[in-house]
Order: structure tokens, then C-alpha cells, then sequence
């Protein structure tokens, strides 16, 4: 059997590390033989692993932001998976202004504060997304804005940081069972397996990571895609205007 590719030595931050995806991709980081690993909580919890360093952060809150910065000197990825998911039919401004709080905003807001340590190690963020970012679900459209807008930023800071040696993943995952869709009588992924998949898929130096059954059978088409072949041209047109 094969062995997982490793994380030796990397120092990592994990945002919405309390429970489901966030808390799998923390233990799958541990396991893979992560230096460090900064969990980020709005309620900072206990860790048994020395490792792990809790951090209070709630990705809404400019101050929070700026300990967590103060708190991490090294730093060569950034997992942005802190998320709001609610059901709503577009018809409250509150709602769509939550989810672009917390998933557009929240995501800017941490990724700039920390970019000076991404820089310095030539490190990789990894934006925690769905598949959803490309089709909207009707049943959470306010979600779905607030994804597509996040993959659109995710795509942008790809072309804006290459040159700064930094790597920029956007993952695009499928339903994953988790408390947000507890309710849903859907298939979905164990949290587990996602959050292996999104760390073979960054060691793989993947664009996007698809790292479940259900949004897998999108990758292999997407290279050759619409979206994929407008970024790559938008991106060089970029580099050409220097």
C-alpha cells in the first residue's frame, strides 16, 4: 500500500478547526507529521497534541484577525475553511450579507493579514469552496454568492501572488457530512476522507481540488473547460501588463 505524501515540518493554520472538515483536516495534518499547526476557533479548544496551537478567531472580527497575526511568525499554509451555511431563499439582505461576511470577506480579511508569512516561505493558501461556487444550489443561494464570489477572489490572488512564489488552491467539494447539512437527506462525504484528499490535492500542486466522489467527476473535464482556459488567458494578459 502507499503511503501518504507528508507535511513534514510545515507550519499550518486551519480556520473552523472546532468540528467537521476543519477538525479532520487538523488531525490529518498531525498525522502526516505537520510541525504546527495553529487552530483557529471562535472558542479556543483544548488540543492534546503539543503541536497544536488554539487560537480565538472568529474571522468577522478585525481584532481577533490581528492576534491571530501576532501569534503565528512562520507560517507556509493557510487553510481558509471557517464557513456559514444557511437555508434562504434571497429574499433577507441580512442573510446574503452574513455569508459574504464570513465567507468572502473573512477569508480576504485573514488571507492579507498572513500574507507577509506566506511570502517569506513561499507558502500556499487553500481556500475551502464548493462545488456549489460554480452552480448555484436554490435551496441556499445566499451560500452559493458567497462561494462563487470566494472562487472568483481565489482565482484572482492565484494570478496576483504567482510571482510572489506563492501557490493558491481552491477546493471544490461536494456535499461533506458535517453538522451545516445534517438535515439533508443527501449523499454525502465523510469529513475524514475530504480533508485527506485536499492535502494530496495541494501536495499535488493542483488549481482545483476535488476531493470528494461527487465533485470529482467534474476534474476531469475542467482543465480543458471555459473557465479554466479564460483564467489561464486573464492571467497571462496580467503577467503581459507587468
Amino acid at each position: 500500500m502507499t503511503s501518504s505524501p507528508r507535511l513534514d515540518g510545515l507550519r499550518i493554520m486551519i480556520t473552523g478547526a472546532n468540528r467537521g472538515l476543519g477538525a479532520g483536516l487538523v488531525a490529518d495534518a498531525l498525522s502526516r507529521g505537520a510541525r504546527q499547526v495553529y487552530a483557529g476557533t471562535r472558542h479556543p479548544l483544548p488540543f492534546t497534541d503539543h503541536r497544536v496551537t488554539a487560537l480565538q478567531l472568529d474571522v468577522t472580527d478585525a481584532g481577533d484577525i490581528a492576534a491571530a497575526a501576532r501569534e503565528i511568525d512562520e507560517l507556509d499554509v493557510l487553510v481558509n475553511n471557517a464557513g456559514l451555511l444557511r437555508f434562504d431563499d434571497l429574499t433577507d439582505h441580512a442573510d446574503l450579507s452574513d455569508h459574504l461576511a464570513v465567507n468572502l470577506f473573512g477569508t480576504q480579511a485573514l488571507t492579507q493579514a498572513l500574507l507577509p508569512r506566506l511570502i517569506d516561505a513561499h507558502g500556499r493558501i487553500v481556500n475551502i469552496l464548493s462545488i456549489s461556487a460554480l452552480a448555484p444550489l436554490p435551496v441556499m443561494p445566499a451560500y452559493s454568492v458567497s462561494k462563487a464570489a470566494s472562487f472568483s477572489m481565489t482565482q484572482s490572488l492565484r494570478a496576483l501572488l504567482g510571482p510572489s512564489g506563492v501557490r493558491v488552491h481552491a477546493v471544490l467539494a461536494g456535499p461533506i457530512d458535517t453538522d451545516m447539512l445534517r438535515a439533508v437527506e443527501i449523499p454525502k462525504s465523510p469529513p475524514a476522507d475530504v480533508a485527506h484528499a485536499i492535502f494530496d490535492g495541494m501536495l499535488d500542486d493542483r488549481d482545483e481540488i476535488f476531493p470528494d466522489p461527487m465533485s470529482v467527476t467534474i476534474a476531469a473535464a475542467w482543465d480543458s473547460g471555459v473557465s479554466k482556459t479564460m483564467e489561464r488567458a486573464n492571467a497571462a494578459y496580467l503577467a503581459q501588463a507587468g
